[in-house]
């Protein structure tokens, strides 16, 4: 036990934000508040001091900030981290025998106690304190000399009872006996990992030609009609060679006719593996070339990331210890029960050579980012081990902190949580099969108040081409509309599955949440000149995302009531740009109702006029109270998107 150790008297608990008692970092967006909470106390009621410190990891100076009592021993300070980085942070206590002393000495002096004593008490806090060089030195001095020189105690009163010296003894806190927490990680990454618009399409299908494969020259001609509808995100499923053995067929036919490309899931062939590029689609100079035409449009292209191979795999030859081996010879191909993948061989995490297994797939990852790659959705990421993902993350985001990962894991949501947590920035949700009002609130109420704020980032996607959830099946626009408007409203995070989401192909395989003729297994040929309704809303939606910060971030959300529950409500503010949206949950009826502005939030009060100006429909409305009428018809108006602003006579 240290000297000193046992002299300190104060206590730090719950410390907040933290994740796992400070196992991971918090995450952050830039120039967002981080509000830090602990409980501090110490025996006996002397008065207690707490400071918070912070510092971007690796600089060598620590940033103070004097943490204020809120109530029942719960001290809180907020940091603003402005910049992506890792930054940190530290709570300091202490018990404070100088302002102990001050607040007695002015308890006695109103109950006109004998001071003789207390003054010289103060003095020796005072001849201590200016033992250190002190900022506020010349008055310490001045106090002290004062104190020698006064003939009367009540001459002495006016000094020590001001504001002054006790402002003094605030700031200039001896801090003896400390006690300190451990210290926490804040992760502020750059502002794609909290905001961004998705859109995925398969590049075999980008051809004007419905007789031959698209290429990444063919994706070229498309990046400019999906730029135009204000998607920063274009997402390829796996772009490799695809295996000749156990090929599926269309729509998932074990046994593929002639002429069938197979899913690109299935990765490596003679052509290559991993960092080969499938010669159907063209070169890698051909790729390098799409994507600085992408970058150009303000575009960004999102490779997956999917670690299993076809049996034809060069890794299968050349690494045959990374799979597992049946005793008749064969290798495991990966399963679902009762769902088979004959044409996917999974790797074997637990084998004896791990640590060069892990090795290669790490290399995956920084070959692409060589070619300029800076976003990865990581397919099914739960079927990996924890471990791998924690060390893989942390070595390529040490390295590139400016590449994002999203997690493609429609699983427990423990496992979906822990895979945040170790590092992916972004995660698909639960968004998908949340249909009605209350179900929607309560699943933005976990994301957005729970524990899991500060380190789950959601993003929000109505389908995937493994995904056509019932409520979208055999539907028209309107449906399909309402969930592009909740996805992309309620969180800043969002994708679609395209071109099959605007131009509603949505046939399903009977009985199942899947796609009938999927592009997963057979080549299709799209008309992208096509513009129906959708590329107005989409790109009307994805401009106001860009126009009003209050859509950039997630955590904002705050459910208004409504006495109708086929509307739902929810207000979101950033400064001074404040937005409610309203969505008519109902695809066939028109709704009406009352919805309730959250006026104490806004700093409104009743009676005051607001301008209610339309973002949607470019309509303008005022309301001066705090309950008001509402009625959206499917028909014409499918949801209104107010930006609030007082109104200007």
């Amino acid at each position: 036990m240290k000297n000193t150790a046992g002299k300190a008297r104060v206590v730090i608990e719950q410390v907040k934000p933290s994740i796992d008692g400070g196992a991971f970092p918090v995450k952050r967006e830039p120039g967002e508040k981080v509000l830090v909470q602990a409980n501090i106390f110490g025996d006996g009621h002397d008065q207690i001091q707490a400071i918070l410190k912070y510092r971007k990891t690796g600089k060598a100076k620590w940033l103070e900030i004097s943490m204020k009592h809120i109530s029942n021993d719960t001290y809180q300070a907020e940091i603003l981290v402005q910049e992506p980085g890792l930054f940190e942070f530290t709570v300091l206590a202490w018990i404070d025998h100088g302002l102990t002393w001050l607040n007695g000495f002015a308890k006695k002096a109103a109950a006109k106690e004998p001071l003789q004593v207390e003054i010289a008490l103060g003095r020796a806090f005072l001849e201590k304190m200016a033992q250190k060089r002190r900022l506020s030195q010349k008055f310490i001095q001045q106090t002290i000399a004062f104190i020698d020189q006064a003939e009367q105690e009540q001459q002495i009163l006016p000094l020590l009872l001001g504001e002054q010296i006790r402002e003094v003894f605030e700031k200039e806190s001896l801090r003896e006996n400390t006690t300190q927490s451990q210290v926490y990680s804040v992760l502020v990454e750059r502002p794609k990992a909290s905001f961004s618009a998705w859109y995925e399409f398969f590049p075999r299908s980008s051809s004007p030609d419905p007789k031959r494969s698209g290429t990444f020259k063919d994706c070229e001609k498309v990046l400019p009609f999906i730029a135009g509808m204000g998607f920063d995100t274009v997402y390829f499923p796996p772009v490799h060679p695809i295996g000749q053995s156990f090929r599926k067929g269309k729509n998932n036919n074990t046994t593929a006719k002639p002429g069938e490309p197979g899913s690109p899931w299935a990765i490596g062939s003679s052509a290559g593996g991993h960092k080969a590029i499938n010669p159907e689609l063209g070169s890698m100079k051909d790729f390098e070339h799409l994507l600085k035409t992408a970058q150009g449009l303000g575009i960004e292209i999102a490779l997956d990331l999917a670690y299993q191979c076809s049996p034809d795999h060069p890794y299968v030859k050349e690494h045959p210890q990374w799979f597992r081996w049946r005793p008749d010879g064969t290798v495991q191909y990966a399963e679902n029960p009762p769902k088979k993948y004959q044409d996917v061989l999974p790797f074997n995490f637990e084998c004896d050579d791990w640590q060069n297994l892990w090795e290669e797939l790490k290399s995956i990852i920084t070959f692409w980012i060589t070619k300029g790659v800076r976003v990865f959705r990581v397919d099914n990421p739960h079927t990996k081990p924890f471990k791998f993902w924690q060390w893989v993350l942390a070595e390529i985001n040490n390295e590139y902190p400016e590449v994002i990962f999203l997690s493609e894991a429609f699983t427990r949501p423990k496992i979906m949580a822990r895979l945040a947590k170790i590092g992916f920035q972004q995660s698909y949700t639960y968004f998908t099969w949340r249909e009605n009002k209350a179900e929607l609130e309560q699943y933005m109420h976990e994301l957005c108040y729970s524990e899991s704020r500060d380190f789950f980032r959601p993003n929000f996607w109505p389908n995937t081409p493994d995904i056509l959830p019932m409520y979208l099946q055999n539907t028209a626009y309107t449906p399909s509309a309402i969930r592009f408007i909740l996805a992309s409203t309620l969180s800043s995070n969002y994708g679609i599955y395209g071109p099959v989401y605007e131009l509603l192909e949505n046939k399903p395989v009977a009985g199942k949440e899947e796609y009938l003729d999927s592009e997963k297994y057979e080549l299709r040929h799209w008309d992208w000149k096509n513009k129906t309704p959708f590329h107005h809303l989409m790109t009307k939606v994805n401009q106001i995302r860009r126009q009003n910060p209050a859509f950039q971030t997630t955590f904002n959300y705050l459910a208004c009531k409504t006495d109708n529950d086929s509307l739902m409500a929810f207000y979101k503010a950033t400064g001074d740009n404040k937005l409610l949206t309203i969505v008519n949950l109902d695809p066939v009826h028109k709704q009406s109702g009352w919805v309730q502005l959250p006026l104490k939030e806004m700093n409104q009060e009743e009676g005051q006029i607001l301008e209610m100006h339309d973002l949607l429909n470019d309509k303008t409305y005022h309301w001066d109270k705090e309950w008001n009428y509402v009625e959206l018809d499917p028909k014409e108006t499918l949801a209104h998107v107010f930006k609030i602003t007082p109104y200007k006579r």
